[in-house]
């Protein structure tokens, strides 16, 4: 991907998986013309476990797949949240579970994304609904999981990763681009790898280069030794959650359209909010006040952005490709959950204008 290489990509491993090939075949040909290097793993496991060694070294690092490709990921995932390891992992969504409806539209990894890894954690996931916004989303998931040292999941569906269209690629020097935080401290012991500054960033030294120091997946103190000390455990757990809930605000990203005087609230993402705005556009030229709240950022939840853009609603309608797992996001962040629908389709084909306007005239002929 090329707003990838525009972030800084130079590693890439991954396992060719329906409907996310094309991204492996386009950085197969285009990153070792940057200088990269890319990388076909025997299978996800190895692939995810190759791009955490590559980061650990110094490089910005990516890896692709799909559905059952994420399912092998998730130890390595949790892995790289419990040592702070910064990389980017695309997810093209595809009908699930097991191998499911593999070239067929689904946004059913939502929730996999946020827990599907062991234990108590936080997790970035962003997504976007047009080649042009995934370019500078792409480069923010980039950005995000230097800035926080953290895997960071850019959760796309099969229309996104398929579709064709127009794309503009920024200067260089357009986006601003977040470099690895390296420890000024040059040799010797006095490098902290999991000690933060006053800013919450932690530096990293480039593993293998003038200092020595552990990395595990075990609960560990500042220089990354083990540890099942309580207080230990306390604030390691807390600082991994709160390093990313703390800043939701500054992470949430999303587009919003006509929702000034919108009496009914579409809130939707991926591809299914194309057919959202079209919806909204063609209900707004008819008169009627109907907006969009498009989500960028999936987890952390934007629970405080919802909630204020939703304030006056009369109704809300959240748009997706799964069996509501947004739904129930939306429904704990507004005043009035009672006023919260779902309108979906789960069987591999693209939710469309008419499917949701059907919906919208069932839901207000309720007298909602």
């Amino acid at each position: 991907m090329e707003a990838a290489m525009y972030a800084g990509l130079d590693f890439f491993a991954g396992y060719p998986i329906t409907p996310s090939t094309e991204i492996a075949e386009h950085l197969a040909y285009r990153l070792p013309q940057k200088g990269g290097k890319f990388l076909q793993m025997e299978d996800e496991i190895a692939s995810m476990c190759a791009i955490i060694g590559a980061s650990l070294t110094g490089h910005k690092v990516m890896t692709a797949t799909s559905g059952p490709g994420f399912s092998l990921m998730q130890e390595a995932l949790g892995y790289a949240i419990m040592a702070e390891i910064p990389a980017v992992i695309v997810n093209v969504q595809r009908g699930g579970p097991s191998t499911g409806n593999p070239t067929h539209v689904s946004q059913g990894d939502v929730n996999q994304t946020r827990w599907g890894t062991h234990g108590d954690h936080a997790i970035i996931t962003l997504t976007a609904s047009s080649h042009q916004d995934l370019f500078g989303i792409t480069v923010d998931a980039f950005n995000l999981a230097e800035t926080y040292r953290t895997p960071v999941i850019l959760l796309l569906d099969e229309v996104i990763g398929h579709m064709r269209e127009k794309l503009v690629i920024p200067e260089d020097g357009e986006i601003p681009l977040v470099k690895r935080l390296r420890t000024s401290v040059k040799e010797g012991v006095d490098y902290h790898p999991y000690f933060p500054r006053e800013d919450g960033r932690i530096p990293m030294s480039d593993f293998g280069g003038v200092h020595r120091y552990n990395v595990t997946g075990l609960y560990h103190d500042m220089w990354g030794f083990p540890s099942d000390n309580p207080t230990l455990v306390h604030g390691l757990i807390r600082h991994l959650v709160d390093k990313i809930q703390n800043d939701r605000h500054v992470i949430a990203r999303s587009s919003q359209y006509y929702l000034e005087d919108a009496r009914t609230i579409l809130i939707s993402y991926g591809s299914a909010a194309r057919s959202a705005l079209h919806v909204v556009e063609t209900n707004r030229r008819s008169g009627e006040r109907v907006g969009l709240l498009e989500l960028k950022t999936l987890w952390p939840f934007p629970s405080g952005l919802v909630q204020e853009k939703c304030a006056k609603a009369r109704t809300i309608i959240v748009v997706e490709m799964n069996m509501g797992q947004i739904l129930s996001e939306v429904k704990k962040a507004v005043d009035n959950p009672e006023v919260v629908f779902l309108a979906n389709r789960i069987d591999g084909v693209l939710i469309t204008p008419v499917d949701i306007t059907r919906i919208m005239r069932l839901i207000q002929g309720r007298g909602v």
